[in-house]
């Protein structure tokens, strides 16, 4: 006997939603998947990560911040590296720097008025900068001089000398936290004994906390 009241059967009801819950999975799926998902390099965008080196776990607790070591994009020839400060001063691809860091992660940050800010101008400013440190050692003792560069040291002064841009809080050595154990002995290490308390320095957990910049990617 046929229904004439319109009503379809529970059967092809209970398909029809199998069917749009499996369309919206597959959806989903496509857009966590996108390429547009991915992060989208910029010039002059700085970047984060925890760094598997010697000292990092030192950097860490001493400045109450996962992140120990950063650097500054740009896009050569439509290829993303690094200009970053190690041993010595260079330049990396950005997909190697990244497989450098502790287990792939890192935060990219952009400064607020990027638009407007970045300009070619701006930017040709901030190579010729960086041109000055191209090859420098790194400073293992953190002074405030041009000498040798550490890592936050070397982004602070390309966007200080080349922009007017501050980046982060200034801080001396005495003003960390030096009382972990770790800490100390990395001090000791160093120094032989107390650090300078009054050597003017910049970490990258002052620069990651700073209002002129946004976070734009995380992975």
């Amino acid at each position: 006997m046929r229904r004439d009241d319109g009503a379809k059967p529970a059967s092809l009801s209970r398909n029809n939603t199998r069917r749009l819950t499996l369309s919206l999975l597959i959806v989903g799926l496509t857009v966590a998947c996108t390429p547009a998902a991915r992060y989208q390099p910029r010039n002059g965008d700085i970047v984060f990560q925890t760094s598997r080196s010697s000292q990092s776990l030192a950097i860490q607790r001493a400045t109450h911040s996962p992140y120990s070591h950063m650097g500054i994009v740009y896009v050569r020839d439509g290829k993303p590296v690094v200009f970053e400060a190690i041993e010595p001063v260079t330049t990396t691809p950005l997909e190697r720097w990244i497989a450098r860091g502790k287990g792939g992660h890192f935060v990219v940050k952009r400064l607020r008025d990027a638009d407007r800010i970045l300009t070619r101008k701006a930017l040709r400013r901030m190579l010729q900068v960086g041109r000055t440190f191209q090859g420098k050692h790194y400073d293992l003792y953190f002074e405030w001089s041009d000498d040798r560069i550490y890592c936050s040291e070397l982004v602070w002064k390309v966007f200080d000398r080349a922009l007017g841009v501050k980046l982060g809080e200034l801080q001396t050595i005495g003003q960390f936290d030096l009382s972990d154990p770790l800490v100390k002995a990395k001090v000791n290490e160093r120094w032989g004994g107390p650090p300078p308390s009054n050597e003017q320095v910049v970490s990258p957990a002052a620069i990651y906390a700073s209002n002129l910049l946004v976070t734009v990617y995380e992975r």
